[in-house]
């Protein structure tokens, strides 16, 4: 077991997910939460999640009882004292997580490393307020924390790069992938996978398909879920709220404009399954009946969307968000992606994507569909995309 004591703000189901993870690593935890009965929610929630690995012979009971009894939750956070790291996995406005992360900074040593959740807002920007901002940087874990593998590692520009290292290491003793992403907007998931989400209503905005033919067409080729399903999984206001953020964030660069039809979807209270309906109808909360509407050829449309998933992962690569094994990891570990998108060029070809980005260029005129330099680049020189060791 180690000695070592994590603290985590927030006892939602992010940061109870996180305790769990920590826990089951043979960390101690502190969770505060300055609601009482969200902590005996969160305490009660571990224990029906151990019983149910217990039922299923994945948990000893004696190996249950001793995690659960590693989390220490409270509302006082004087507690984190003794931390050799907190993570504050809380609401996504930057002003209450610097008031957050500033009180801390009264409480904990200054060994301590200060990490955030966020999935959207700027380290650089959280790590500003600091007294001491190299302590801090972004550990982006994916919901279910528990059950998703990936974790991004994102230092911010004032990060002391041996605090990286650490926690990465920290990361990968926690039974979870982690991969380094520079502190760009949506880091490298949010932004490589918003065309999964924005390419797909635009084909439906053009009512060229409709949302079960998509899906149909990207089930198909090994996503798990289709789009629009996923959305409604997530939640059209939550994947909706993402996409105006990377947006803005970018400085209203066209590739990551968001949908008028998901905005009226949002604005109808048509959320998805949380609320009954979204682009599909909910009975008892349960999903639809399985989609089987692709009864044409439809390959046309998982050609369009893949490639402009590739164009934002060579974009990425280009920018250097992250290397391109960590772009890979990402997108397979993170999301479940059937293959990384730059092993998808190079297995579908280069130039093959090329023509697709500027056939769809040269229909639209729209720098949406701008293609990558890099990928330019490589079909010139008949090259792929290095996937080797780094």
């Amino acid at each position: 077991m180690s000695n070592l004591i994590v603290g985590i703000i927030g006892a939602g189901a992010m940061g109870s997910g996180i305790a769990q993870v920590a826990a089951q690593a043979g960390w101690n935890v502190i969770l505060i939460d300055q609601s009482q009965e969200a902590l005996e929610k969160s305490a009660d929630q571990l224990a029906k999640v151990c019983h149910r690995l217990i039922e299923k012979d994945r948990l000893t009971a004696q190996t249950s009882k001793a995690m659960q009894e590693r989390i220490l939750r409270s509302t006082n956070l004087s507690l984190l004292a003794p931390c050799s790291m907190v993570i504050e996995a809380i609401i996504e406005n930057i002003d209450v997580k610097q008031t957050v992360f500033s009180s801390v900074e009264n409480v904990v040593s200054t060994e301590c490393i200060l990490a955030t959740n966020t999935s959207s807002l700027s380290v650089t920007g959280l790590a500003s307020k600091l007294e001491h901002p190299e302590r801090l940087l972004g550990l982006h874990f994916f919901n279910p924390a528990p059950l998703m593998q990936l974790v991004e590692v994102i230092p911010a520009m004032q990060t002391d790069l041996d605090l990286v290292k650490r926690c990465t290491a920290w990361m990968t003793a926690w039974g979870k992938v982690p991969v380094l992403a520079k502190d760009t907007p949506g880091f490298i998931v949010n932004r490589l996978a918003r065309p999964f989400y924005g390419e797909a209503l635009r084909i439906v905005e053009e009512e060229l398909a409709t949302p079960a033919q998509v899906d149909a067409a990207m089930k198909g080729v090994g996503f798990r879920m289709g789009p629009f399903e996923l959305m409604d999984l997530i939640g059209n206001d939550v994947n909706y709220a993402v996409t105006v953020s990377v947006f803005e964030a970018f400085y209203y660069d066209p590739r990551y404009r968001p949908s008028l039809i998901q905005k009226k979807y949002v604005e109808a209270g048509w959320l998805g399954r949380k609320t009954g309906r979204g682009y599909y109808r909910y009975e008892a909360g349960l999903a639809p009946s399985p989609i089987t509407e692709a009864t044409e050829d439809l390959h046309w449309i998982h050609q369009r969307i893949v490639a402009m998933l590739i164009n934002e992962a060579a974009d990425a690569l280009s920018l250097r968000i992250a290397s391109a094994q960590d772009l890979e990891l990402a997108m397979t570990r993170g999301v479940n992606y059937p293959k990384g998108l730059l092993a998808w060029a190079n297995e579908w070809g280069i130039p093959a994507v090329l023509d697709q980005l500027q056939t769809l260029h040269h229909r639209y005129g729209e720098d949406r569909y701008r293609p990558a330099p890099m990928l330019r680049d490589l079909a010139e020189n008949k090259l792929q995309f290095d996937l080797g060791a780094s």
